[in-house]
């Protein structure tokens, strides 16, 4: 006897983005002849960004197979390290975070990675940009991830800070290049010449430091030796995660 429903065995990992009363490794769901099977797992809370693989009965398939009944469909979250497509002469990954994860964006400028951030900008204006710029939007809305038209989004795991820039590089191992970005605005600083600066800066900055960088979007000006030993921390920690700076 065939059985009378599509059964998802869902990844440990991905059991975070089910209602609680249903967070169970194994979901059975209705087949309507018509869903394909992308559709069937985000309707159990699953965003497709977060999914990996997919095998029916063994065999790799995709988000496009319509599922029929008797059907045991594994979903797999993404491989980690996650590959990120990049376009022709681009290095490195960029990113753009949504309104709730300014500290974090600030953290990603203070490693070198290229973090877009708006605090007033709606959901399908972020979808545009993550689009047009071909940056990876970084969330914690489940709605978010779930729109068809994000061409590659992730959702960031943890509520503190630390979790989360530890979960973003565990996941896509960027390279770092860090004090090299403004992280005010993201702009890459250049240096620029103590005597061009030197009426703005404080007399003992003057007398302490000679080298100097400059924000060539915003005109901040910064300079090594001025951080605090929690951010020198941050920068020691990610390296460690992830390996020397490029």
């Amino acid at each position: 006897m065939v059985e009378p429903d599509v059964c998802l065995r869902i990844d440990s990992e991905l059991l975070l983005f089910l209602p609680t009363s249903r967070r169970h490794e194994w979901q059975r769901v209705a087949p309507d002849g018509t869903s394909t099977l992308g559709h069937v797992v985000q309707s159990v809370g699953v965003p497709l960004p977060e999914v990996g693989s997919m095998t029916v009965d063994g065999v790799l398939t995709g988000p496009s197979y319509q599922p029929a009944a008797g059907d045991v469909v594994h979903v797999h979250a993404v491989p980690r390290p996650q590959r990120v497509p990049l376009e022709p002469g681009q290095l490195a990954p960029r990113f753009l975070l949504d309104v709730h994860l300014g500290t974090l964006a600030r953290r990603l400028r203070l490693l070198g990675i290229d973090a877009s951030y708006h605090n007033d900008m709606d959901d399908p204006s972020l979808v545009v940009e993550a689009n047009a710029e071909r940056r990876v939007l970084l969330t914690q809305d489940h709605g978010l991830l779930r729109r068809r038209a994000l061409w590659f989004g992730a959702y960031v795991r943890g509520i503190r800070p630390d979790d989360q820039l530890g979960d973003l590089l565990e996941r896509f191992a960027p390279p770092l290049r860090p004090w090299t970005r403004c992280t005010a605005c993201n702009g890459e600083l250049t240096p620029v010449d103590k005597g061009e600066i030197e009426r703005r800066l404080e007399a003992g900055t003057r007398r302490s430091y000679d080298a100097y960088g400059r924000c060539p979007e915003c005109g901040r000006i910064y300079w090594r030796g001025a951080h605090s030993e929690h951010l020198e921390e941050i920068v020691r920690s990610a390296v460690r995660a992830v390996g020397s700076p490029s």
